[in-house]
């Protein structure tokens, strides 16, 4: 199985031909299958992947995470490029995603693009529920509060109908990859937290070792562009130190991590945690 980044935050120091954007998009391939994990903020995936000689029209399936815009807002150019996969997410019933900061002097939708999903209602297939989309291939929605939530998530919020309230993220899923070694999970920002969506999986497939974890775990600040960290240094290696509890060989972090976060985590974890940028690959 080989996991590459086609976007991300960053991108690789030798790789200046690519180019990095706030958001996140994997490339799988397994068992001659290739799977799209998310779509990045724009057409920038697609771009990249070119020069990193993926080619999008032979995707067979693409899974969202869940419905903020840099993670599905590469969805027009990926149903223009690509005729024939099927893309996978959760409903969101729960009203229109905004980012809300600042005593609401930031506002703003972060959602997907409502009239990619209208325009092309045909392409897309909602789960509720525990499903398998392909051989070994697994989508998770069950996550469970065993562990207290990111609080960068107290600046997302939900609004409908002129009421607003917290988002609690019921449109999130886990991507869950198996291979005759082990699992590879998938999270795009584990808004759930990563600690819940790891025990979400180890509780679906139980004695099962983790080959590898992919993905965001939004220990960021409210506002990316500030660089902060959401949660004090002790509640962030509290993270690191339960994450080494569990049976992972390998994290693979960047996007909604955050590179503060990223650097307390990598004191805690060692060599288990890496940074994955844009272009990078990695064979599990």
């Amino acid at each position: 199985m080989k996991v590459t980044a086609l976007v991300e935050n960053t991108r690789l120091e030798d790789r200046q031909d690519l180019s990095p954007e706030w958001g996140l998009s994997l490339h799988i391939r397994h068992d001659g299958a290739q799977i799209l994990f998310d779509t990045g903020a724009t057409e920038t995936f697609g771009h990249n992947a070119e020069r990193l000689g993926v080619d999008i029209r032979e995707v067979d399936v693409v899974v969202v995470s869940h419905h903020h815009y840099d993670h599905g807002g590469g969805l027009a150019h990926f149903l223009e490029t690509n005729s024939k996969a099927k893309v996978y997410l959760r409903r969101n019933q729960a009203g229109d995603p905004h980012i809300r900061a600042f005593f609401g002097i930031v506002n703003r939708y972060v959602g997907l693009d409502r009239s990619v999903l209208r325009k092309n209602a045909d392409r897309f297939e909602f789960v509720d529920a525990f499903t398998q989309i392909r051989p070994d291939v697994f989508l998770l929605t069950e996550i469970g509060n065993r562990y207290p939530l990111p609080k960068g998530n107290r600046h997302l919020f939900v609004e409908d109908g002129g009421t607003r309230e917290l988002d609690r993220f019921e449109h999130e899923l886990i991507l869950v990859v198996r291979d005759k070694e082990g699992l590879v999970v998938v999270t795009g920002c584990a808004h759930r937290g990563i600690l819940n969506m790891v025990d979400a999986v180890s509780s679906q497939f139980q004695g099962l070792p983790i080959k590898a974890v992919f993905g965001g775990f939004h220990l960021i600040g409210g506002l990316p562009m500030l660089n902060t960290m959401a949660g004090s240094r002790r509640e962030v290696e509290g993270i690191g130190e339960e994450m080494l509890k569990y049976p992972i060989k390998k994290v693979y972090t960047g996007h909604c991590t955050g590179p503060k976060a990223y650097r307390v985590l990598k004191d805690v974890m060692g060599d288990k945690l890496e940074y994955l940028p844009t272009g990078a690959g990695v064979e599990v």
